[in-house]
């Protein structure tokens, strides 16, 4: 069996990045909900940020999102999210909000605007340098609606030769991390839809372009976590986008459509090294809280991919090699439904205490007069938000 010590020593090295959006108002296509208390501005998202890594103790980096984080000064910025015990991570672009985007962006048939587009990705860049940060990630919403609209392969074409200019400008300790989307906005082409043309382009690439697998951007009855383990193993997987959904991409809260899909991909990641700092995988949330409350539906969401994570390291891997090797199909399904049922909210419940922490962060922010004091100061003003 795991050694328990070597399990919350390993927990103690987990870090998951929050995303600046999940702090503001957000919403479906048909309606964005306004929340009291809601941020107004970066500085205030990073406020809410540091909240949930007070009471979770594992989130320390928050993902910016341009435009939506724009500010005058990013090296304040990056200064003042240290004063409140969190940092700057990824810099994640925007271009799929502009009437020039219509067509595509990178993708686009148009030279004017596939420049723009680069133009914005190279200026995330020049974001990520004035930060410290060093990733910078990439999701295109690029692709047709209809047969013959665009040519398929040049619009791949496009794609390469966009993502190589803004690939030589980043810095030698910089990366750039490519999501994939299966579907929508586009509904008939999608240019980067699976994991397969991610891992192509940034195979052309090099060694600074890894894939980002978002949990929420696959089809129904993918494995997800056969994808993780081919991409570990080709030392690919840049990072996870986690969410969970049940039709399409709902960006709902992580582990909470099925939280045996998120044991089992982190059951991968764990047994093929992918929590080792030196691989450097990051574990980001991208996730939209439209009717829940947002800091609580974040430390729950941390919450979450922690207690997936503790049962992932559980799992007696000597066991599982041994009945695999054995070819017991059962007894190595049951190694892993062992771990995967075992209650380990007690665990994390120690492992916080032991470290001055409220055992329950839900309850914990609670009990902490947060939120009431961001609903009574955060009066007027314009609430952040991506606006649908």
């Amino acid at each position: 069996m795991p050694d328990i010590a070597a399990v919350k020593a390993a927990l103690a090295n987990q870090r998951i990045e929050t995303p600046s959006w999940g702090y503001g108002n957000s919403g479906t296509r048909f309606k964005v909900f306004a929340q009291a208390g809601v941020p107004r501005t970066p500085r205030e998202k990073l406020d809410d940020a540091a909240q949930v890594h007070e009471f979770t103790g594992i989130a320390p980096k928050v993902s910016l999102h341009i435009p939506w984080d724009t500010v005058d000064d990013y090296a304040a910025l990056a200064a003042y999210a240290k004063e409140r015990n969190v940092e700057l991570g990824a810099i994640n672009s925007n271009t799929f909000q502009d009437d020039d985007y219509k067509l595509g962006s990178v993708c686009h048939p148009d030279p004017k605007v596939r420049r723009k587009a680069v133009e914005h990705l190279l200026e995330c860049v020049d974001i990520m340098d004035a930060t410290g940060s060093k990733d910078l990630k990439l999701w295109f919403a690029d692709g047709t609606n209809y047969p013959g609209q665009d040519d398929i392969v040049a619009r791949q074409d496009r794609l390469a030769e966009s993502l190589a200019t803004v690939y030589e400008r980043l810095g030698d300790d910089q990366r750039m991390l490519l999501e994939y989307k299966f579907f929508e906005p586009a509904f008939y082409t999608t240019d980067v839809p699976d994991w397969g043309t991610s891992y192509l382009q940034c195979m052309k690439l090099g060694d600074k372009a890894q894939v980002v697998v978002d949990t929420g951007h696959h089809a129904p009855g993918t494995n997800i976590e056969y994808i993780v383990a081919l991409l570990l193993r080709e030392g690919k997987l840049g990072g996870f986008d986690f969410n969970s959904r049940f039709y399409a991409d709902d960006d709902l809260m992580v582990g909470s459509a099925d939280p045996f899909q998120l044991f089992r991909i982190l059951h991968e990641v764990a047994k093929n090294g992918g929590f080792d700092p030196e691989t450097n995988v990051a574990f980001m949330l991208d996730q939209c809280h439209n009717i829940e409350a947002k800091i609580p539906a974040v430390i729950r969401s941390v919450m979450n991919v922690q207690e997936a994570t503790a049962k992932a390291l559980l799992v007696d891997l000597d066991a599982l090699r041994d009945a695999q090797a054995a070819g017991d199909v059962l007894v190595s399904n049951a190694v892993l439904m062992d771990a995967y049922n075992t209650d380990v909210r007690p665990l994390l419940a120690e492992w916080r205490e032991e470290r001055g922490m409220h055992p329950n962060p839900v309850a914990g922010y609670a009990a902490s007069g947060w939120q009431e004091r961001i609903v009574a100061e955060r009066v007027g003003g314009d609430q952040a938000g991506w606006g649908a």
